[in-house]
């Protein structure tokens, strides 16, 4: 049989009526590279900048408020606690409220006057050492020019030493980031995923009558379906907390019980967002693109792959609304600084409001379908 530009014409004008009347997947081909764009154009930023810093200064002298201005002016410090105690800054590094805290002891100004070489110690939340580089890399330059104002006359070896100290992760190892990390990442894919193929498995497959046949609730058959994918979910956690002690000798400074606790209310969050999916989707092929579209800024606005503090106002707005934002915090904060209940207590309250939020629609989208 030859060659018939005539027959091609028409599988083109066939495939292109198709892809025409696929709506979700042409949205997904032309929407995809579009937030690529903007996401790694405008909100992704690897020099984050105007980190949160608590000062503790028991005195509050002219050589302590140099060393704050000069902190401020280059750009990488915002001082948000300025009568910081040491108490107090404490519990705002752990709780992930500042990444600095800067302490000035008492006696620097007398030192200063005196020609001796005092010590300014800035400790770092080093849970994410990529955040926190670019700030401590300055610190040189900034005590150089902070203090030359106010002692011009003075020798160069009386110039106030900086010591850093990087909190949680002294040597700045990447896998103790990234591993707690990929806790979230690894289920926030396969959880939603599988979850997302549920109810359009059982249209696909012809079974959704006899579903709506059994004598059983909307609510019923919602907890029927995700219940399965919360013990797999629990498995998986099992199998990746294991991994990272046993593999890649991660810390664990902080309460199994509780970061299991937070894991499974993550995971209860993203079966349900699976579930609320399955009941838009009318393929797997379509609940699969939704879940991949759902997947990408979760991985790049949730503060795993590049600094949360370095993303503008509105990238931060989105991705406090995403549940890996506030796994990471919480698996963070418990296996690498050893945070007890009331230091996770938000990220605890952020993800029960998720589930209620997920839950409820995911429900009442579920009852519209059977209508």
């Amino acid at each position: 049989m030859s060659f018939s530009p005539t027959r091609l014409r028409a599988l083109l004008r066939k495939e292109f009526i198709q892809m025409r009347r696929d709506r979700l997947t042409f949205a997904m081909m032309l929407g995809v590279p579009i937030m690529q764009l903007l996401l790694f154009g405008y909100a992704i930023n690897s020099d984050p900048r105007d980190m949160p810093t608590a000062l503790v200064a028991p005195v509050q002298d002219r050589f302590g408020r140099s060393f704050a201005a000069a902190l401020e002016n280059s750009g990488y410090y915002r001082i948000t606690h300025p009568a910081a105690t040491a108490g107090e800054a404490e519990q705002l590094i752990t709780r992930g409220e500042v990444a600095f805290v800067v302490t000035v002891p008492a006696d620097f100004g007398r030192r200063m006057q005196q020609g001796d070489r005092p010590q300014i110690l800035v400790e770092a939340d080093g849970s994410d050492p990529s955040a926190t580089s670019g700030a401590i890399a300055a610190l040189p330059r900034l005590a150089d020019s902070a203090f030359r104002r106010d002692r011009p006359a003075e020798p160069a070896q009386g110039a106030p030493e900086i010591v850093v100290h990087r909190r949680y992760n002294p040597e700045a190892v990447t896998q103790y980031n990234i591993v707690p990390g990929l806790l979230g990442v690894i289920l926030q894919m396969t959880m939603v995923m599988m979850t997302a193929m549920a109810l359009t498995r059982e249209i696909e497959r012809g079974t959704m009558e006899n579903l709506l046949a059994m004598p059983a609730t909307p609510a019923e058959i919602m907890l029927g379906k995700i219940t399965p994918f919360l013990a797999v979910g629990a498995v998986q956690v099992l199998v990746i907390l294991g991994a990272a002690w046993a593999i890649f000798d991660v810390p664990f400074a902080g309460s199994l019980g509780l970061l299991l606790a937070g894991v499974m209310v993550f995971v209860l969050a993203l079966v349900l967002l699976g579930y609320l999916i399955s009941t838009a989707a009318r393929t797997q092929m379509q609940a699969m693109q939704i879940a991949i579209f759902i997947f990408l800024p979760s991985v790049l606005l949730s503060g795993f792959m590049f600094p949360f503090r370095g993303m503008p106002g509105w990238a931060q707005a989105l991705g406090e609304v995403l549940p890996v934002t506030h796994l990471l915090r919480l698996v963070r904060a418990v296996m690498l600084k050893g945070a007890g209940f009331a230091d996770v207590a938000p990220q605890f309250a952020a993800l029960a409001v998720m589930v209620a939020v997920l839950g409820a629609l995911a429900l009442l989208r579920f009852r519209r379908t059977l209508d």
